[in-house]
C-alpha cells in the first residue's frame, strides 16, 4: 500500500520488494498464509491514520521459521508459528508492568507500524510469535490469531469466564463471533446471537447458540454480558437495551461509528461499557489452547495473495462466509 484509498480503487499493489533479514532477537519467516481482517480494511481505507508508507498489511500470519537472528536460541528453523496484531511491546512502561502490554505506549503492530503478512516473507520478534497447535492446517489457523484472539480477550473482559455461567449476547456474527461462540459454549455459557441476516441466524443455531435473532429483537432473557463485533454505534445501543442490571457491554472493534446520543437510562443500574484494545501474548496463547481443546473450526474462504484487494472488497461488502485467508505459497 502506497496510499490509503477506498478498497474499490484497488489500493494494494502486487509488486516485488526486497527480502528482509532478521536482526538481533528476530526471526525471518516464510509466510504460508495470512488472514484478512476488518482492521486491515480500516488501515487501507484510512479509518486508521497511516503510520508507515509504503506498508505491507496483514496480522494473522501463519509461517515457518526460515532463519534466526543473533540472540535467538529457543526457536529453530522449520518451526511453524503465528504472528498476531501485537508485534512488540517495550516491557518497561507502566502498562507493560501491570500486565497490560496491549496498552503499551511504545507498542508496534503487525501490518500497521511494521510490514505484515501479505507477503512471501516477513521478519518478526522472536519473543512475540506463537506455536500453532498441530490440529490446525495453515489456512484454518490464521483467523485464530486475531479474530479469535481479540474475541477471546473480549470474552475474558465480560467477566463471565471467571463466573463460569451466564447469558452472553454476541452482536454481529462475522469471523470473530463464529469462533467465540464455540469457545463460550464449551465453557458452559448460554449464548444468544444477534445479527441482521436470516442465513446467519440459521447458522448460529446450527452451531449451538441457545437463541439467535435480528439485532432489534428481544431475546428470551436479559443478558449478563454482551460483545459488540459490529463497528456501528446503533448496534451497541441495541445491546445496551438488552443488558440486565449490572451487565457489561464489551466493544470488540478497533473502530466504531460515533454515538449521536446515548440515553443515560441505558447505563443505569450499574451497567458497564468496556472497550477491547489490541491483545496480549497471553490472550493469543490461551485462545490457541482453548480453541484446540474445544475443537474450534473456523469457516474460511481462501484467496490467492494477488487477490488481496478483492478479499478486502468482499469483506467490506459482506460477500465472505467466515474468514478470508490469503494463501501465499
Amino acid at each position: 500500500m502506497h496510499k490509503q484509498q477506498p478498497i474499490e480503487e484497488n489500493p494494494l499493489v502486487y509488486e516485488d520488494v526486497e527480502k528482509p533479514s532478521p536482526g538481533k532477537g528476530e526471526v525471518l519467516l516464510k509466510v504460508k498464509c495470512c488472514g484478512v481482517c476488518r482492521t486491515d480494511l480500516h488501515i487501507v481505507e484510512g479509518d486508521l491514520p497511516a503510520v508507515k508508507l509504503p506498508l505491507i498489511p496483514g496480522h494473522q500470519v501463519v509461517a515457518v521459521v526460515e532463519e534466526v537472528g543473533d540472540g535467538v536460541d529457543n526457536i529453530r528453523p522449520g518451526e511453524r508459528v503465528g504472528v498476531p496484531w501485537l508485534y512488540w511491546s517495550c516491557g518497561k512502561c507502566k502498562y507493560c508492568r501491570r500486565g497490560l502490554e496491549n496498552l503499551c505506549d511504545n507498542a508496534l503492530f503487525t501490518g500497521y507500524s511494521v510490514d505484515g503478512g501479505y507477503a512471501e516473507y516477513m521478519v518478526a520478534k522472536a519473543d512475540f510469535i506463537h506455536p500453532i497447535p498441530p490440529s490446525y492446517d495453515d489456512c484454518h489457523a490464521a483467523p485464530l490469531l486475531c479474530a479469535g484472539a481479540v474475541g477471546y480477550r473480549s470474552l475474558r473482559l465480560t467477566g463471565l469466564l471467571e463466573k463460569g455461567e451466564g447469558v452472553l449476547g454476541l452482536f454481529g456474527f462475522g469471523a470473530s463471533a463464529h469462533l467465540i461462540l464455540q469457545v463460550a459454549i464449551a465453557k458452559g455459557l448460554e449464548v444468544y446471537v444477534f445479527t441482521s441476516r436470516e442465513d446467519k441466524i440459521r447458522k448460529a443455531i446450527e452451531m449451538g447458540a441457545s437463541w439467535a435473532g435480528l439485532t432489534r429483537e428481544e431475546p428470551p432473557k436479559k443478558l449478563d454480558a454482551a460483545i459488540v463485533f459490529a463497528p456501528v454505534s446503533w448496534v451497541a445501543v441495541e445491546a445496551l437495551k438488552k443488558l440486565d442490571k449490572g451487565g457489561r457491554l464489551v466493544f470488540a472493534e478497533i473502530h466504531m461509528t460515533p454515538f449521536k446520543e446515548l440515553d443515560y437510562s441505558l447505563l443505569w443500574y450499574e451497567r458497564e461499557l468496556k472497550s477491547t484494545a489490541n491483545v496480549t501474548r497471553r490472550d493469543v496463547r490461551e485462545f490457541l489452547e482453548e480453541a484446540a481443546k474445544a475443537g474450534v473450526k473456523p469457516s474460511i474462504t481462501v484467496y490467492d495473495l494477488k487477490d488481496a484487494n478483492k478479499a478486502l472488497y468482499d469483506l467490506k461488502h459482506g460477500n465472505i462466509k467466515g474468514s478470508a485467508v490469503l494463501k501465499i505459497v
